[in-house]
């Protein structure tokens, strides 16, 4: 099995990469087509945050490398800004390590 980095990809109606207005019901929709071009790609999708008033959404996935992650949405046909391969770091993981020293 391949090693599983985290990526975080980005859309915005201002650059024309999530389309104006849409409504949570039709980003739900979106989603679920997403999530299943994922599985086909190899991509695991985590999460995505979504500032529908905003007009951006935010998506987290783990995946191979940041070509699996192009595929995925090129089978939905969703264009997005970028794609950042990330680590995660929270208070939990930050509070594990000063425990373990």
């Amino acid at each position: 099995m391949a090693t599983m980095k985290m990526f975080i990809d980005i859309h915005d109606s201002a650059n024309g990469t999530l389309p104006e207005g849409l409504t949570e019901a039709q980003f739900r929709g979106v989603y679920e087509q997403y999530a299943e071009a994922c599985r086909a790609e190899g991509v695991t999708s985590l999460r995505a945050h979504a500032g529908l008033g905003e007009g951006r959404v935010f998506c987290v996935s783990l995946a191979p490398d940041a070509e699996a992650v192009r595929r995925a949405h090129e089978r939905v046909g969703m264009t997005f800004d970028s794609i950042t391969e990330v680590t995660d770091i929270s208070s939990f993981n930050m509070l594990l390590g000063a425990q373990a020293a």
